[in-house]
């Protein structure tokens, strides 16, 4: 797999907008010229199986998010060489990785400027409406699964969402803004509906940075949004990004450190499961569901602990399952 070829970056400013590169330097993309934008640099190709956005979490340089998201590929490739996803035949990932403004002071106001700016960056600036279109764009440009085949691949094309951290917000806060252009419903079980604006076939969450109840008070219409696929967040208490600091900055723990609270549909509970280990269907066929990684995600000192120790072979497993069981 070249990992180089299979990933596509887009550059977000502090106000949401698209960055692209211009002979005057680095200039915003305006909203007329979007979907050109999209045609031009983000055309999913024919032999791609699964599209997947990938967005970062807080504290990640641009250089670091490239190599987090290399880093994902050569895990989930690794991953499906042992042949536990039956229906992945074949895998052949195509990613969009999302980058955006996330450094600041490691510290309580430094974790709070982080946390506004994603939450404002979705509500307030671009970025809501343009990875919500962006998520348009390729769902209207991939082949759909259901027709019958398309070019070289014979089951269509599936898009996943993946966040870490404060990343988990931006994507959160797209596909509400898409669900609030038409309302759809959630869960694989569901049948797929008529008229989408887009269908988001799972959503990975990784050390969600949200208060426990996000889902029930701030992201409220995921529960009616274009996803067919599960919401699915994991959790360490080693994280101590979304544990002590979220405490202190928000009162209350986040996802990260407690799993998913309140949601306007039940929760299921369940472990991160160990490679070689099969997630059954029915441990992940719910709208929203809680993965205790606290066996796993153990790694890393200072103020942040094990926040930013997502990127294992059990995340790809998680990963490459829920894509399998998407088929």
């Amino acid at each position: 797999m070249n990992l180089s070829a299979d990933i596509r970056v887009v550059d977000l400013g502090p106000d949401g907008q698209i960055l692209e590169v211009t002979s005057a330097g680095l200039r915003p993309v305006s909203a007329n010229r979007l979907d050109d934008y999209f045609a031009e640099e983000l055309v999913p190709p024919s032999r791609a199986t699964d599209l997947l956005v990938y967005v970062h979490g807080w504290q990640t340089k641009p250089e670091a998010a490239t190599g987090a998201a290399r880093r994902l590929l050569a895990l989930a490739a690794a991953e499906y060489s042992t042949s536990l996803y039956p229906r992945l035949t074949p895998w052949a990932p195509w990613m969009v990785l999302i980058r955006w403004p996330s450094r600041s002071l490691l510290s309580l106001r430094g974790y709070r400027r982080i946390r506004d700016r994603a939450h404002a960056m979705g509500t307030e600036g671009q970025a809501a409406r343009v990875v919500g279109r962006l998520l348009g764009y390729l769902d209207g440009h991939r082949p759909d699964p259901a027709a019958p085949p398309v070019l070289a691949n014979q089951e269509g094309q599936y898009l996943h969402l993946v966040g870490h951290s404060f990343g988990c917000r931006l994507l959160c806060e797209a596909v509400q803004w898409a669900a609030g252009e038409d309302p759809l419903t959630l869960g694989w079980s569901t049948p797929e509906p008529h008229g989408r604006p887009f269908t988001v076939d799972s959503m990975l969450l990784l050390q969600m940075a949200a208060p426990r109840d996000a889902f029930a008070t701030t992201f409220t219409a995921l529960a009616e949004a274009p996803l067919r696929g599960p919401v699915v967040a994991t959790y360490s208490q080693h994280d101590r990004a979304t544990g002590f600091w979220h405490l202190r900055a928000e009162h209350r723990t986040g996802i990260g450190h407690a799993g998913i609270g309140t949601t306007p549909a039940p929760v299921s509970a369940i472990r991160m499961l160990p490679p070689g280990e099969p997630y059954p269907l029915a441990a992940l066929d719910h709208r929203f569901v809680s993965v205790d990684a606290s066996d796993v995600f153990v790694r890393g000192n200072g103020p942040a602990g094990a926040h930013s120790d997502h990127l294992r072979p059990e995340s790809a497993h998680l990963l490459l399952s829920l894509a399998d069981h998407c088929r």
